[in-house]
């Protein structure tokens, strides 16, 4: 790998995928060199727009261009794990993986192995953790601005309609989405451990409430941080008919952080210093994955070059991982459940290969 040039791929040209694009043709140090989708129009909407070469097989493309160093996988939540483990061992690639990462925290931990003994890296997308708002209240806690954490809030209500787990097969299934902590929550999930610490154990219901799915649409849950601090998470796709609330609160020793907008975007209480609201709030409303994107592929950039250490780790994913499947177990046990202890979940990532089939791509005849 060229020192400080990434070489990017992308796998899987659905919507968020375009914010990868664009992110990396915006970004010194890095060029977007192909996409690949089995449906052919969606790679060459992107070839055209980024002006990057456009497959619908990722072994043809990968052969092709060899510079490539990097492949960001952007395919269904399921589909993560096989993807990255093809490439890994097969092409040895360095990997960008977008949430939830992997569905397992045994997914986490194998895939991770492959990678250190295939010598490459694999990077985990939360982009939000980025945005200016989650920023200044972490440099609030590690300043001890706020004080200690005693107490963390989360509250997603979002509207899922129908239609929109009828878009693709995929959707709304355990073994290829996950409900609406896998989903739409998971980064919310990341922020309350990122912001208040580990979580020791949780208690967790879920509910289908809204549409035909096997997955979850609403969940309620309790936790217990490691620190003594509790917890408390609402997160739904049930609402109706528009998405009205994502944010995430800490109620600590020496004031309130509250986070909210469309993306946790927004800074609207900070009471150590009110002044810092306005300032650390962005305006997502035109774009509702936020500006997270650019700064992950410049923090790439800068990671190959000078060595800087990727922001989120191995450990860092795996905890993240380990707590969505916490909740999970939890609902399944309908008891309180010890996160270092709780596994993987049974239903989770569940292994469906009439589903899989529909999203694997052949490799050449010999191989």
């Amino acid at each position: 790998m060229k020192k400080g040039m990434l070489n990017v791929a992308i796998i899987g040209c659905g919507r968020v995928s375009g914010h990868h694009c664009r992110s990396i043709v915006e970004t010194p140090g890095a060029e977007l060199v192909a996409v690949c989708d089995l449906v052919a129009q969606k790679a060459d909407a992107y070839r055209e727009q980024f002006g990057a070469r456009s497959y619908v097989n990722y072994h043809q493309m990968l052969r092709e261009n060899p510079q490539i160093d990097t492949v960001a996988i952007i395919t269904p939540s399921g589909m993560h794990f096989e993807h990255v483990l093809d490439i890994i061992q097969r092409y040895r690639k360095n990997i960008i993986v977008e949430k939830p990462t992997f569905m397992q925290p045994s997914q986490v931990t194998k895939a991770y192995t492959a990678a250190e003994a295939a010598r490459v890296e694999i990077f985990a997308v939360f982009q939000n953790r980025h945005n200016l708002a989650v920023q200044r209240v972490l440099q609030g806690i590690q300043r001890g601005e706020l004080g200690r954490v005693r107490a963390v809030g989360v509250r997603v209500r979002w509207c899922r309609p129908q239609r929109y787990y009828d878009l693709a097969p995929w959707r709304g299934t355990f073994a290829m989405d996950g409900g609406c902590l896998t989903n739409q929550g998971i980064h919310h999930i990341d922020l309350l451990r990122f912001l208040g610490g580990e979580v020791e154990r949780v208690s967790s219901a879920h509910r289908t409430l809204g549409a035909d799915i096997e997955v979850e649409d609403t969940a309620v849950a309790s936790f217990v941080f490691k620190s003594g601090a509790l917890g408390s998470l609402e997160i739904t796709t049930a609402a109706r008919p528009i998405d009205y609330e994502a944010s995430l609160s800490l109620v600590c020793e020496n004031g309130l952080a509250q986070i909210g907008g469309i993306a946790v975007n927004e800074l609207q209480v900070y009471t150590p210093d009110p002044g810092s609201c306005a300032p650390n709030s962005e305006d997502f409303s035109g774009n509702v994955y936020g500006n997270g994107h650019a700064r992950i592929y410049s923090d790439l950039v800068a990671h190959f070059e000078h060595g800087r250490p990727y922001s989120v780790s191995y450990a860092d994913t795996l905890a993240t991982i380990r707590l969505l499947n916490s909740f999970y177990v939890a609902d399944e046990t309908q008891r309180w459940v010890e996160v270092a202890e709780a596994g993987d979940s049974g239903r989770l990532g569940r292994r469906d290969d009439a589903l899989a089939s529909l999203y694997q791509t052949m490799a050449p005849q010999g191989d």
